[in-house]
C-alpha cells in the first residue's frame, strides 16, 4: 500500500519504511509525528480524495533536522561594477515513514 501525501506545499509518494527529505517541520529527533493531508491511498483498492481523504494519516519519526546545500544567488550588471552575491540554505526535516492509516 502507498500514499500520495502533502507537506511544505508539496506532494510526496511514500510507502512503510520509506524515508523522506521535507520541508522543516517543529520537533526533537526521534520524536513522532502524524502527516494529515492525504490525497490518495493506492494498492489493490485505491482511493482518491476531494481534495483530502478523510481520517487518514501518516504516522512518522524524525531521523535528522537540518540544513541543505548552499544555493548562491549572483547578480551582476555589466560595465557598472555592480554586483550582489547571497547565499542561502534551505532548513529540512529527514523522516521515516512508520505506517499509513485508512480513514
Amino acid at each position: 500500500m502507498y500514499a500520495v501525501v502533502r507537506t511544505g506545499g508539496k506532494q510526496y509518494k511514500v510507502v512503510k519504511d520509506s524515508v523522506l527529505t521535507v520541508e522543516s517541520l517543529d520537533g526533537e529527533v526521534g520524536a513522532k509525528l502524524t502527516l494529515g493531508e492525504v490525497l490518495m491511498l493506492g494498492g489493490d483498492k485505491p482511493k482518491l480524495g476531494a481534495p483530502l481523504i478523510a481520517g487518514a494519516s501518516i504516522e512518522c519519526e524524525i531521523l535528522e533536522q537540518g540544513k541543505g546545500e548552499k544555493v548562491i544567488a549572483f547578480k551582476k550588471k555589466r560595465r557598472k561594477s555592480t554586483h550582489r552575491k547571497r547565499g542561502h540554505r534551505q532548513h529540512f526535516t529527514k523522516v521515516k515513514v512508520l505506517g499509513i492509516t485508512a480513514g
